[in-house]
């Protein structure tokens, strides 16, 4: 049976699904232990939405995955994106925490410039933060603050101040998650260990020239991580982005066969699964300092 999706437009959308008052049209904070019961709904969002639950909560579709909402998860949902679960169910006596702020209010507030920075909203079901007591008091202390605001008057101080609390909590969500990716090292260290066996079995594959220059998203693809969490993952524990480890390895592979002789500079680059020629003289020259041409006659 198909899944139905209910589009959630705008932060009142959701308020009305919860059966909530709308304080503020770009921005809500619910207490989902005020909530009598939560109906069960598959929800496209047009807008963030942080969800803190504090019980356990069953399985919800986040992603293309189940997931099983466990005791103190912090899930964060972008616009565009799919969460929730078509059971016809409802959860009695939830306890957690929902903020929900439309891109319209960051618009004008150094925030809006910054919302790429926070890139675990792009993260999937198995990536999603487990927090710990302490971690949970100050995300809920953040969102009281906004509560607190939105009891006020809106008036022209509004939207700095919700602004800068949202900031706040977000800048506490990247503390966090970096807390969760040293807790996760041995983990973390299997998934690079799969990453360069992948890159050795890609570049030792005869279907390279079809298949052309692997990319980020085709590694996090293949280890069933999104992409944005697997490059902070390959950030944090080696120093540089995953597009430029991926290159390294690639030059790494260019100088060996330009050293072995039997290969043009142009046939090295079909070989590693270059288009054009100067697209691998263009990235040996910015890595190296020098051209595969002057690599070659060097060695």
């Amino acid at each position: 049976m198909e899944q139905r999706i209910i589009n959630m437009e705008s932060v009142q959308d959701y308020n009305e699904n919860l059966g909530v008052e709308t304080l503020h049209p770009l921005v809500s904070v619910v207490d989902m232990s005020e909530l009598p019961e939560i109906r069960h709904s598959l929800k496209r969002f047009g807008f963030y939405c942080i969800f803190l639950k504090q019980l356990e909560c069953g399985t919800i579709l986040y992603g293309r995955s189940r997931y099983d909402y466990r005791e103190g998860t912090l899930v964060c949902v972008a616009p565009g994106q799919v969460a929730g679960v078509d059971d016809g169910g409802v959860t009695k006596n939830a306890k957690g925490w929902i903020l929900m702020f439309h891109p319209d209010l960051l618009r004008g507030t150094s925030l809006a410039g910054k919302m790429r920075d926070y890139s675990f909203f792009s993260y999937s079901s198995n990536e999603a933060l487990h927090t710990s007591e302490r971690e949970r008091q100050t995300i809920i202390g953040c969102m009281r603050e906004i509560r607190e605001e939105l009891q006020h008057p809106i008036d022209r101080h509004s939207k700095r101040i919700i602004a800068t609390n949202i900031e706040l909590l977000l800048n506490h969500c990247i503390r966090f998650y970096d807390r969760q990716f040293v807790t996760r090292e041995e983990i973390n260290h299997d998934v690079l260990r799969r990453f360069e066996d992948l890159l050795g079995t890609y570049f030792d594959s005869s279907d390279i020239v079809k298949t052309g220059l692997p990319t980020v998203a085709w590694f996090a693809d293949k280890l069933h991580l999104s992409a944005n969490y697997f490059g902070d993952l390959v950030k944090r524990e080696m120093g540089i982005s995953a597009q430029e480890y991926i290159q390294c390895h690639i030059i790494e592979r260019a100088k060996y066969l330009l050293v072995d002789g039997r290969m043009t500079v142009s046939q090295t680059a079909y070989a590693l699964g270059y288009k054009y020629p100067n697209h691998l003289s263009r990235v040996f020259k910015r890595v190296t300092g020098i051209t595969p041409n002057e690599y070659k006659q060097q060695n």
